[in-house]
């Protein structure tokens, strides 16, 4: 399923409206119905379950499991109609805009975090984020990387003259591999790479961690 996956977000096309993106789990839904959901949105929404199992190379089961608890957590209902006398079904995200509406006029939307992480990457590139880069993010928070150790990382990238989210990733699970979880952790990493190798003073944020072979 990750190659359709990636295949469906990377289609120019595809258009992920950011309220859905960013609360998606505060309604409740999984990886795989979010994906569910951004397909059949990018839809004419008419309910082809055989259609959608090859397009998502997933088994019928899983698709009918999935509309059945879209249902239960009313984010859909499928309504049926007819088309030159062919009896159709569709499914209707009444439900899911009406929850996405209603966060939006209470404030509960779910934020990034409290710094808007997602608008700091965004800033850094000069660029919109594309889908799946939401997704590394979000990926990077789910396996417990601290924001601070995220945005450090970022600058990190950013003083190495580097803008994208691999180099990014390699940075995060090299300190994760060094023990490193907070700004002190790096700073106290830094002073020892230099007392070490008997460096001159440098800013905190030029050293390279990709290329620091002990």
């Amino acid at each position: 399923m990750l190659e359709k996956v990636i295949s469906l977000l990377q289609d120019s096309t595809i258009q992920v409206p950011k309220i859905l993106l960013t609360n998606y789990k505060t309604l409740k839904l999984s990886d795989q119905e979010f994906i569910f959901v951004l397909y059949l949105l990018n839809t004419n929404h008419v309910l082809n379950p055989k259609q959608i199992a090859a397009d998502l190379s997933l088994e019928l089961p899983t698709i009918f499991e999935m509309i059945s608890n879209l249902e239960t957590k009313d984010l859909v209902k499928i309504e049926t109609y007819q088309n030159k006398n062919i009896r159709e079904e569709a499914l209707n995200f009444d439900g899911l805009y009406d929850k996405l509406a209603f966060l939006i006029v209470n404030g509960k939307t779910e934020k990034p975090d409290k710094t808007n992480l997602f608008d700091l990457f965004e800033k850094q590139f000069g660029r919109p984020l594309s889908p799946m880069e939401y997704e590394i993010i979000n990926g990077w928070k789910e396996v417990n990387f601290e924001e601070e150790l995220i945005v450090l990382a970022l600058k990190e990238a950013a003083y190495n003259g580097v803008n994208n989210l691999r180099y990014i990733d390699k940075i995060l699970y090299e300190w994760k591999k060094k023990g490193i979880r907070s700004k002190e952790d790096v700073e106290r990493e830094k002073q020892a790479f230099k007392q070490v190798k008997e460096a001159p003073k440098t800013e905190l944020f030029d050293y390279d961690w990709l290329n620091d072979h002990e």
